[in-house]
């Protein structure tokens, strides 16, 4: 047995270890260490599945809910700056207390069974939930859907945002054979929404096989950007002058459109209030989502770490007033498409520079920069450390210019700490 009184470091790093693999999908285990658990079942539960806008998604849902007094627990992965903003209560993020008494819990339960990191976090989660007598949970799903393990928690709902190559070693190298795990969230009779107009034909004929309530964009639901403001239409409501969603990009509009249709198919009729919708979205957010940061410079903060969030961050970058160059710092884990991601960026920056992620799954940082090199025909720098590749941007650019910090979300929140931390000590 752990000691409970251990800090929440300690218990991370154990975490590591009690699983000799650090990914291995299947809801065996974690079925098994539920049932002991014996948890209360909330009155409902949100599953968001997909390959990109997953923790957006959930922020949304979240924010739109929380007005009509439900008990609200959001479950998201991986973290940006700390493990506590994965479970998150009412809109707060749980305590190390409240994580090491789930620990603790899960830690008697599970016997023999050897979980992994994500699934002793996942079942955590709903420990720390239940404790807090949580109502309404929104559960992001970590990877795929059909063996993730939230899927061992059974939904109310489900959202599908998209689908896109990532994660192939363990989902499929191609779009149908990835669509079909994420479909896995989908139950028979339960409303599942599918956020992208671009519908792969796996999550429908899933979908007709279990008799599941399909909903899709451009079918069951449409959206329309109208200069500042948007208009949503769903089966049976439209709402027009929707506020812009204060998460940046024109991509956050698609996102907050399929979080309206859950609701719609779930009969949340207050959350659909005009007004509701308009406050919600402009209240969000949410770290390393096209996040503006400014101290000595601009800077872009995104966690783009698949060729589809890379084209969404160029199209995003697109559409900036940039006076002068942009420099980018990426760095990205050794199973991610590092060409079809600099690819999409390139047109947009002037000049790179790879570090390596604070992850032992991360390219290094010279190895990086020869892969970014080649995909674009020109040098990329090498950063010996976060730390210097920072500095080493901020020399190369002025207050005309931009710089971007993309890729894993192992770079992205140590950067966050350190800009954050240059940011309270800049002089007023």
């Amino acid at each position: 047995m752990h000691d409970a009184a251990s800090p929440l470091s300690d218990w991370l790093a154990r975490l590591e270890t009690i699983s000799s693999h650090e990914i291995d999908l299947g809801l065996e285990r974690v079925a098994v260490v539920l049932d002991r658990l014996a948890l209360p079942k909330a009155k409902r539960v949100f599953h968001v599945a997909g390959t990109n806008g997953k923790g957006s998604s959930v922020a949304m849902l979240e924010a739109l809910l929380r007005p009509s007094g439900a008990r609200i627990g959001c479950y998201t992965s991986p973290h940006i700056l700390r493990f506590n903003e994965r479970i998150r209560v009412d809109g707060v993020d749980a305590s190390d207390e409240a994580i090491i008494a789930s620990f603790e819990r899960v830690e008697a339960a599970r016997g023999d069974e050897q979980l992994t990191y994500f699934e002793f976090g996942t079942l955590a989660a709903l420990v720390a939930f239940a404790d807090a007598g949580i109502d309404t949970l929104i559960l992001e799903v970590g990877m795929g859907g059909r063996l993730d393990a939230v899927n061992a928690v059974e939904p109310t709902a489900g959202l599908i945002t998209n689908i896109a190559l990532d994660h192939c070693a363990w989902l499929g190298d191609n779009i149908e054979a990835i669509a079909f795990e994420k479909a896995g969230i989908m139950r028979p009779g339960k409303p599942v929404i599918f956020g992208a107009r671009d519908v792969p034909q796996s999550i429908i004929d899933h979908a007709g096989e279990i008799d599941a309530q399909l909903n899709v964009a451009g079918r069951d639901f449409d959206w329309q950007v109208d200069g500042d403001t948007w208009s949503w239409q769903g089966r049976g409501l439209r709402l027009d002058g929707i506020e812009m969603p204060a998460l940046g990009g024109l991509h956050q509009v698609a996102n907050a459109a399929a979080v309206l249709a859950l609701l719609e198919a779930t009969r949340d009729v207050d959350a659909l209030m005009l007004g509701n919708v308009s406050t919600a979205l402009r209240g969000l957010r949410l770290d390393g989502r096209f996040q503006e940061i400014r101290n000595e410079t601009r800077w872009i903060v995104d966690v783009a770490h698949n060729p589809a969030a890379a084209q969404v961050l160029g199209n995003a970058l697109g559409d900036q007033a940039i006076d002068g160059k942009t420099v980018a710092i990426i760095g990205l884990l050794d199973d991610k498409d590092v060409e079809g991601i600099v690819e999409n960026l390139a047109p947009h920056v002037d000049q790179w520079i790879a570090v390596a992620a604070d992850s032992n799954r991360a390219i290094s940082a010279d190895e990086l920069a020869r892969r970014v090199a080649n995909a674009t025909g020109a040098a990329c720098l090498v950063g010996e450390n976060l730390e210097s590749a920072i500095e080493r941007a901020q020399e190369l650019t002025d207050g005309h210019d931009l710089l971007l910090l993309t890729g894993s979300f192992y770079l992205v929140g140590p950067a966050l700490n350190q800009l954050y931390s240059r940011r309270e000590k800049r002089p007023e």
